[in-house]
């Protein structure tokens, strides 16, 4: 290289500064191809430079020293930057690039020009002619966002090498030119809103354009007069006008979101609003939102606010001032909201303290608008100036301090109790304490840790000392089995006094449970209310003892409620012990002590009444409830309706009803005689010891027998649930129409039925009557061709997946068209031998009545169809082969014989039986010689004319009775026309082209050909499993599709972390200790499907290249593995189903009929609106948080799934990645660390990013890692609904389409006034197979997830969420806390809480098995354990949570118990067995 310093000279490179000597170490910096990956390894200090790489790879072919100037300024720019490469990485980033440079410099030539110089000049120019000029109005935005992208770093570059004075006035309006429209162009999401020229299919929809239209509203809003700061230290502030754009734009100059948010949240209010506002909508005229649409999606997002404000007694701030404009109002504070939520962070973990922040935040907006506040600072307006807020105002001033306060748990290694998890953080805003924060928040606030207090030496950084460490708020989880009994206290007390009750009974002396009506018997059993009255002493002194670490949190009359509680419970300890001698005294005081018990019965059978004393904020009754439950803002209304009440009332009802009598008759009784007997006898002589001398009647013995007898009492109520869920769970799945189809035989016994039952289920219809029982025969086909749709992607799904071969795909295939036959055309493997039958039936047949004959036929519809469609399929395809008008008439003339004989009842008369198999046996000769491939076009010919002749001569002169009249009609035409010609010897060979009269041709031969073995078709076991459930599923209870237009638009959510994404070659291929590879395991699990792929890939007409067979079988390992790339392709079958569906709904009836073909064929701007459509309603975000330190690391495996996910970029355009960004910046002198949340989709090459949103510090370090995951990608989601996928998930294109009808149930109101906020999915374990021990789990969880789940919804009414595939309400959940609870180690198990704070919230959770969802589980015995250690550690912890504790509590005794028996119970019983 030429020496850096002077100036420079044309010709040469371009200057570089002195950097210090750097050693030229080896770096892995390439790809195993040796192409450069520069741009994707830049150390995070240098990410600047990224783009310039990027550039220059991408011109590299085009220009070669062009990329390298591109190059070198990178290098230049970097060593700027970073001249000591002190960051992390630089110093060997550097060295490569510097080598890299030194190779070009001397490789690469200039091309346009004689000098670097005019080489950059030139290039810029073309390219700015070629691509930019006129560009926007004929390319895609994101294509004019890539090239404006790469105008932007070329001219970068040529400033840099050419000198200001030298150039051109040209080359600067050109950069002016490009500089502007890149505003215009930035990767987008979704919804390009910046684009110019060409508009985007989404754009141009009025539901888009009426929700942009209302967002831009900003006349009548007051513009914030803001300052910008100067240079000069005593110039006055300049007062300006900030320009804003839409509604966000307005609230971020008030109070200074990032742009990222705000871009982010933009998208999101835009889809949020359209998608609500189409629903059931006519568009024509459709230019505005509907005033209800706002309200709706205002009463969702603020219903926990308001319910938050009416606790705390406060006024709500998002109110609207008179006269103002309410829809604009409302958006105003909708946008906010989104905006808080979007930028908060680890508090979206805390939704009450993002209601008191967007309180004060409203509160500033209304002032605002009342103009009599400062929009930055929100205090009032006496004339002074406040500066322009900037973009990360918001995020330093108000997250992060909340932020820093929960990162004060980092480690979480202490004792719960000594430590805030996110729980105590948020309770703090339950009580109007938290007012005292005011606003601006005051940092010197009692919810702040002072953190300016000298720690002592033997305290660790990052601990609090004792004495200012804050306390804990409401609960304390203090690690205790007495934790068990402080939640159940009233399950324990009431099988104590049971149990006291029957031994107190079966002592008697002839163990009657009628002596219970003796008068001491009874009065005997009456002191099982002492035995309660010291239980509740009990349960007063844990509740004291268990919360006192939150004693200085609690108000006072939470205080004063425990020790009155534990003073009555003493007081009543000491009585009734005392006057339990008295007689009628002691029943009296049992009467008043039984007062409360009496209440809450009387409140049980009336929950509507209970749930409004609840709710009221009556002094009275507040003070009544008080005694009972203190009052907190969860909890507080979960009463089911009557009609659910009584059923999971008498489910219990019945269960104790056999569970007391057992444990008496075959428990109790028999012990008491022999504890009689062992009581009385004395023994003196002992053989070793007596371990208590001094105690009487063998009490020790006695205990001895006794005590495994009382563990058994308390555990068999286990038992006993096991019992009554599968009986009831039996018979709720019978009643919902489930197994009714489990085998092939029952599905071809039951096919004729499924096109209806899916169009009555899956094809949305505004019309009633059109889903009438009975219906027309053009409705009948138009209904079949639907099906055939859906019907035929879904074999062709499975063949691509390998489940199936290509024989059993066109056996299964259904025609799409039934406008050729008078008879519906059925899948091929109902008709198998059908052909045969009936011309055996007719062979044998000896009567001369045809009725009897075609009664037996018709007896069997499938065979009916099958010799309709035969005898029809055959006329056509014969009819369109011949040429000449006589050897038509011929054919014409045949069958008009053959109708008229069947009209007229002579058909056995007239035609001969005994020729059919002959003539069947030469029809499939005939099929098999047209389908045929031939070289010589003559000799074809007359192979298929002899074997016309001949098919002829078997019905004319076999078959026929009067067949020679024919022949003669037609020798007397040939003789009248003076022809020497034969009979069918011309033909039109150039119909063999057509493409549907060659599909005629296939069908006729499978009809003729397809034997009895068909019946068994698909022989894949999962490819039966899945076609049984799918038909199975459509005779379910469902609610009925609507359109996609219509429907509610949802996202699904991956967290992933570093699992496998795609097994490589070499790890398909390793051998393990017994010399056994994954790929051989695999083919032996998968035998047939490992067929399969040899069958396609092998396919000449795929035409494979060995490296296309290696990625062929790479993916083929992967999905029947637990991958990522499995996962992704399942989720992508929504978008696939969607998009049939929008087809369905459009096309007429030539394009219904035509096939799926047409769809693929259909016009660009078609399916430009379909897929723009489906986009509105489906998104995909995958959470890989790591993927940025992947993309850098210099672990093959780490880069292997970094390659792999931007594979699935690339390949899925739809999917979205959401990954933490950690970069290292300069700032003041010292390199500091900063977090992102990043949002990336697929290029053409690599990954494009879309947001980046600044976080207040790394969000995975306080809490679980799972739930942080999640946390951070939620904003990046979409849509009404959430689905929420694991990375060993899978799903089916069948199961996809009933999408839309399951999120429908979100639409009903079935559970009293509430409607379900999480819909449980039925989920198949799909590592079944894998290994015996695979199977019993497989069994076992398919157990859990059915029928388990099926009880615990109905009647039971305590199903949670289990990391399954459930569907949250996602409005619903980011306003309550988001989809699951993240505080270190005490939420562990993080998915239950989901559930357990959705119903304290009042949400409803609901399951439904119309629908499944591919799971897999672990496999091997020690991951298998490790699985059962963390769920069973996870349920220990639950124990001491608050949630369980509140639900034990809050739920009525008999719901109580089984939350108890499906939770914590049930690991408490297994471990006493």
């Amino acid at each position: 290289m030429a020496s850096s310093s002077g100036t420079q000279k044309d010709g040469g490179p371009p200057p570089r500064t002195q950097s210090k000597k750097t050693s030229r170490a080896q770096t892995n910096v390439r790809n195993e191809d040796g192409s450069a990956i520069d741009s994707e390894l830049v150390p995070s200090s240098l990410a600047f430079i990224s783009p310039i790489l990027r550039v220059a790879n991408e011109i590299e072919q085009d220009n070669p020293r062009v990329a390298y100037l591109c190059r070198f300024h990178a290098f230049d720019k970097a060593h700027r930057m970073d001249p000591t490469s002190s960051g992390r990485g630089v110093r060997q980033f550097k060295t490569y690039l510097l080598h890299k440079l030194e190779k070009e410099e001397a490789e690469t030539k200039c091309q346009l020009a004689r000098n670097n110089r005019n080489e950059i000049i030139a290039y810029y120019r073309n390219f700015y002619n070629e691509q930019i000029k006129g560009g926007q109005y004929a390319k895609k935005p994101e294509e004019m966002a890539k090239i404006l992208q790469t105008a932007v770093v070329l001219y970068d570059v040529l400033e840099t090498v050419v000198h200001p004075e030298k150039v051109d006035d040209q080359i600067h309006r050109y950069a002016q030119d490009v500089q502007s429209k890149r505003e215009q162009y930035e990767h987008y999401n979704i919804l390009p809103l910046n684009a110019v020229g060409a508009k985007a299919a989404i754009m141009e929809f009025p539901e888009i354009k009426a929700a942009l239209h209302a967002l831009r509203d900003v006349q009548n809003l007051p513009m914030p007069s803001v300052c910008s700061a100067t240079n000069a230290p005593h110039d006055l502030p300049e007062e300006r006008n900030k320009s804003v754009f839409d509604i966000l734009d307005w609230l971020s100059s008030v109070f200074g979101f990032q742009k990222g948010n705000i871009a982010n949240q933009r998208e999101h209010l835009i889809l949020l609003l359209a998608n609500m506002d189409v629903r059931k909508r006519d568009l024509v005229d459709y230019t505005q939102l509907r005033s209800s649409t706002v309200q709706n999606l205002m009463d969702k997002i603020f219903k926990n606010y308001w319910s938050w404000c009416k606790y705390l007694c406060c006024e709500q701030n998002n109110r609207v001032p008179p006269g103002s404009d309410k829809q604009q109002l409302q958006l105003i504070y909708i946008g906010l909201y989104l905006l808080i939520w979007g930028e908060a962070s680890n508090i979206r973990f805390m939704p009450e303290c993002i209601c008191y922040i967007f309180h004060n935040m409203a509160d500033v907006v209304y002032g605002i608008l009342l103009s009599n506040v400062h929009p930055v600072t929100g205090d009032t307006n006496h004339g002074n100036q406040t500066i322009a807020p900037d973009e990360e105002t918001f995020l330093q001033t108000v997250i992060t301090p909340i932020y820093q306060e929960a990162k004060r748990n980092k480690g979480s290694r202490a004792s719960h109790s000594r430590w805030r998890n996110y729980d105590d953080l948020n309770e703090y805003f339950w009580s109007r304490k938290c007012f005292s924060l005011k606003w601006p928040m005051d940092l010197k606030a009692d919810f702040f840790v002072h953190s300016d207090v000298v720690l002592p030496s033997h305290e660790r950084p990052n601990q609090v000392p004792a004495e200012t460490r804050k306390p804990k708020t409401n609960f304390v989880e203090a690690r205790t089995f007495w934790h068990l009994y402080r939640s159940f206290d009233r399950m324990w007390i009431f099988f104590i006094m049971a149990f006291q009750a029957m031994v107190i009974v079966a002592w008697t002396s002839d163990g009657s449970p009628a002596a219970v009506f003796d008068e001491d018997v009874f009065r005997s059993v009456l002191t099982i209310f002492i035995t309660q009255a010291f239980l509740n002493l009990l349960q007063a002194a844990l509740d004291i003892v268990l919360s006192f670490n939150a004693w200085r949190s609690l108000k006072c009359t939470q205080i004063l409620r425990y020790l009155l509680k534990f003073a009555v419970a003493a007081v009543w300890a000491v009585i009734l012990p005392i006057w339990q001698s008295q007689g009628s005294l002691y029943n009296y005081a049992v009467a008043i002590y039984l007062v409360p018990n009496i209440l809450a019965a009387f409140l049980f059978f009336l929950p509507q009444l209970s749930r409004i004393m609840e709710q009221s904020n009556s002094l009275i009754v507040r003070l009544f409830m008080w005694w009972g439950q203190p009052k907190l803002y969860v909890g507080r209304d979960l009463h089911e309706g009557m009609f659910q009440l009584l059923k999971y009332t008498l489910f219990w009802i019945l269960l104790l009803i056999c569970k007391l009598p057992f444990s008496y008759y075959v428990e109790i009784l028999p012990l008491i005689r022999s504890s009689k007997l062992i009581m009385k006898l004395h023994v003196d002589n002992y053989e070793w010891h007596e371990f208590f001398p001094n105690v009487t009647h063998n009490i020790g013995v006695v205990i001895a027998i006794w005590a495994p007898i009382v563990l058994v009492y308390f555990m068999d109520t286990q038992i006993w649930y096991s019992i009554f869920s599968t009986l009831f769970g039996g018979i709720n799945g019978a009643l919902s129409h489930l197994g009714e189809i489990r085998t092939l035989g029952m599905l071809r016994s039951r096919f004729e039925s499924v096109s209806t039952a899916f169009c009555r289920c899956l094809v949305p219809s505004s019309d009633a009557d059109t889903k009438q029982r009975y219906m027309d025969e053009s409705t009948e086909r138009r209904n079949i061709a639907n099906f055939s749709h859906v019907w035929n992607k879904f074999i062709e799904s499975m063949r691509e997946e390998d489940l199936i071969s290509n024989e059993d795909r066109d056996l299964l295939l259904v025609p799409y068209s039934s406008n050729d036959v008078s008879v519906t055309q059925w899948p091929p493997f109902l008709l198998a031998s059908k052909i045969h039958i009936a011309l055996d039936m007719a062979k044998d047949f000896k009567e001369k009545e045809d009725t009897d004959l075609f009664r037996k036929i018709k007896n069997d519809g499938y065979m009916h169809s099958a010799v309709i469609e035969c005898y029809e399929m055959l006329r056509e395809i014969i009819y369109g082969l011949l040429e000449d008008e006589t050897d038509r008439n011929v054919v014409k003339q045949i069958c008009y014989n053959v109708d008229i004989s069947i009209q007229q009842h002579r058909f056995l008369n007239e035609f001969r039986m005994a020729g059919m198999p002959s003539l069947c046996e030469k029809l499939e000769k005939f099929v098999k010689l047209l389908l045929s491939k031939y070289e010589d076009v003559d000799v074809y010919k007359s192979q298929i004319i002899n074997f016309l002749q001949d098919i002829m001569k078997i019905i004319l002169q076999d078959i026929m009775v009067n067949g020679f009249e024919i022949l003669e009609r037609f020798h007397t035409q040939i003789q009248n026309n003076d022809k020497e010609e034969q009979i069918f010897d011309k033909l039109n060979i150039t119909i063999m082209e057509n493409k549907s009269w060659r599909e005629k041709v296939v069908r006729l031969h499978f009809l003729l050909t397809v034997k009895e073995s068909a019946v068994n078709v698909p022989t894949n076991l999962d490819a039966r499993r899945r076609i049984t459930f799918f038909a199975n599923s459509l005779f379910m209870k469902m609610p009925s599709a609507p359109k996609v237009r219509d429907m509610i638009s949802f996202s699904v959510l991956t967290p992933y972390y570093r699992e496998d994404v795609l097994y490589s070659v070499d790890e398909l291929n390793n051998e393990n200790e017994d010399g056994i590879s994954t790929l051989f395991y695999l083919q032996k699990i998968y035998p047939d499907e490992w067929k399969n792929l040899q069958k396609r890939i092998n396919d000449p007409k795929f035409n494979y290249s060995d490296a296309d067979k290696e990625e062929a079988t790479c993916h083929w390992a992967s999905y029947r593995g637990q991958t990522l790339s499995r996962t992704v392709r399942g989720m992508m079958y929504y978008k696939q189903a969607l998009e049939l569906q929008c087809f369905l709904e459009s096309a007429g009836d030539n394009a219904i009929f035509g096939g799926y073909r047409i769809m693929e064929s259909s016009q660009e701007d078609e399916r430009a609106s379909v897929q723009a459509l489906v986009n509105m309603k489906f998104t995909y975000v995958a959470s890989c948080q790591i993927y940025g330190a992947q993309k850098k690391s210099d672990d093959w495996r780490d880069r292997s799934c970094y390659k792999n996910i931007l594979h699935l970029m690339i390949k899925y355009p739809s999917l979205r990645v959401a990954y933490l960004d950690e970069r290292e910046e300069i700032v003041n002198g010292k390199s500091q660390k900063f977090h992102y949340s990043v949002l990336l989709k697929g290029g053409d090459k690599y990954d494009e990013e879309i947001y980046r949103i600044k976080l207040p510090g790394p969000p995975t370090v306080i809490g679980e890692g799972r739930p942080e995951n999640q946390n951070h990608a939620i904003i990046f989601t979409r849509g009404e609904a959430l689905q929420t996928i694991d990375m060993n998930q899978d799903n089916y294109f069948e199961e996809a389409f009933k999408m839309r009808n399951v999120l429908e149930e979100f639409l009903k109101s079935t559970s009293g006034q509430r409607e379900p906020t999480i819909l449980g999915l039925r989920e198949h374990i799909f590592t079944g197979s894998v290994s015996s021990l695979a199977w019993f789990i497989s069994n076992q969880e398919t157990s859990f997830v059915t029928i388990s789940q099926r009880i615990l919804v109905n009647p039971l009414r305590v199903r949670f969420y289990y990391g399954h595939p459930d569907i949250f309400d996602r409005i619903f959940h980011i306003t309550r806390g988001g989809i699951g609870k993240a505080s270190r180690v005490i939420n562990y198990g993080a998915d239950i809480y989901a559930g357990m704070n959705s119903t304290l919230r009042g949400g409803y959770i609901t399951h439904h098995e119309y629908i499944q969802v591919g799971k897999g589980r672990d496999m091997g015995m020690n991951q298998l354990s490790l699985f059962e250690a963390k769920v069973a550690g996870g349920n220990g912890e639950q124990t001491c949570s608050r949630d369980v504790y509140r639900l034990g509590h809050c739920f009525d005794f008999f719901r109580m118990l089984s939350f108890y028996f499906t939770t914590v119970g049930f690991y408490l019983s297994s471990m006493v067995c």
